[in-house]
């Protein structure tokens, strides 16, 4: 449920932003023939899960997803377990996984101390999480934007002389839950900070889903006036049914890395309302519908769906697997 405040925050937000926005005409690419997408559901997905989900269900869900051809499996976060209780076994997850060659696994990594956990634990890949929002960055990590970037740099050093990729993540590419409207410079100015600290790309995130394609584009075209588009990947919730059209507007401008989550599953702790990620199963049938190639198998991903949601007693928040199950 949003809060009052909350409630008063979105309105303000809404209320700036006229019936018509006028569309980008700054739509230079065509659409990429290939896109990579980040399986994000093992962390993302289910990091704020209220019912408790067993070690060996979160491993089964990481080499089911391994196995239905997703490339990229964010598998979970070293953090504190105070924090995030629900990611408690971490270590085990990642020492328990069948490895399959050529994918990659990864895992959030806040500050050196859960950087050194992730690398006892053989990750891939790791990833850092910064935000455009002041408010919101004191809400997730207790600290301003300028001193998560300095907490981030251990990290992105001690990656470099291990030959660890980082991943960097933006939040609030749109909107904050506190804030209400983000400005595109402050998401370019994070952005290029993480860049030139070293990240191999750069995952913008519209954290409550209020963003629209001309926003999300406008914010695409700032962003890149410092980052290369190439590495830059799109991270849609899908609060207000928008995060399809907005990953095919980021589609539109060039991005050919997309972030989704099996089943839906997901939702900012700190954004009240905000609904899951963009499901993949969603994502994979639209691409296919394009002619794009993800490389991933539409059936085998619905199973892996269905399996977690049948664990967390819930249906699947993915239209296609609800429209898939229905048919049959």
């Amino acid at each position: 449920m949003w809060s009052s405040a909350g409630k008063r925050v979105m309105m303000r937000y809404l209320s700036q932003r006229y019936c018509t926005v006028p569309v980008l005409n700054q739509v230079t690419h065509s659409l990429p023939k290939s896109v990579r997408i980040v399986e994000v559901g093992p962390r993302d997905g289910l990091q704020n899960e209220k019912v408790h989900v067993a070690t060996d269900v979160k491993i089964e869900m990481v080499n089911l997803l391994s196995n239905s051809g997703i490339k990229d499996i964010e598998v979970t976060s070293f953090v504190s377990p105070k924090w995030i209780p629900q990611l408690s076994d971490s270590s085990e997850v990642c020492d328990r996984i069948q490895r399959k060659p050529g994918i990659n696994y990864s895992a959030l990594t806040p500050n050196i101390q859960g950087y050194k956990s992730a690398q006892k634990a053989k990750v891939n890949q790791v990833a850092i999480f910064a935000a455009a929002s002041e408010s919101f960055t004191k809400k997730n990590i207790n600290c301003s934007i300028k001193e998560s970037l300095e907490r981030f740099e251990p990290v992105c050093r001690a990656a470099k002389e291990d030959n660890v990729p980082v991943r960097g993540y933006v939040s609030c590419m749109i909107a904050c839950p506190y804030e209400g409207k983000v400005s595109s410079a402050k998401v370019a100015q994070v952005a290029r900070s993480l860049y030139e600290m070293g990240c191999c790309e750069i995952s913008l995130g519209d954290t409550i889903g209020v963003g629209t394609p001309s926003e999300i584009q406008r914010v695409i075209a700032e962003v890149a006036k410092h980052v290369p588009v190439e590495k830059l990947a799109i991270h849609c919730h899908d609060t207000y049914g928008q995060a399809l059209a907005n990953i095919y507007a980021a589609l539109q401008m060039g991005v050919s890395i997309v972030d989704a989550s099996v089943a839906g599953l997901g939702g900012c702790p700190y954004a009240a309302g905000a609904s899951g990620n963009v499901a993949t199963e969603d994502v994979v049938y639209m691409l296919n519908g394009l002619g794009i190639k993800c490389g991933v198998d539409l059936q085998q991903l619905t199973s892996v769906g269905k399996y977690i949601c049948k664990h967390l007693g819930r249906p699947s928040g993915s239209k296609v697997s609800q429209a898939l199950s229905s048919s049959l």
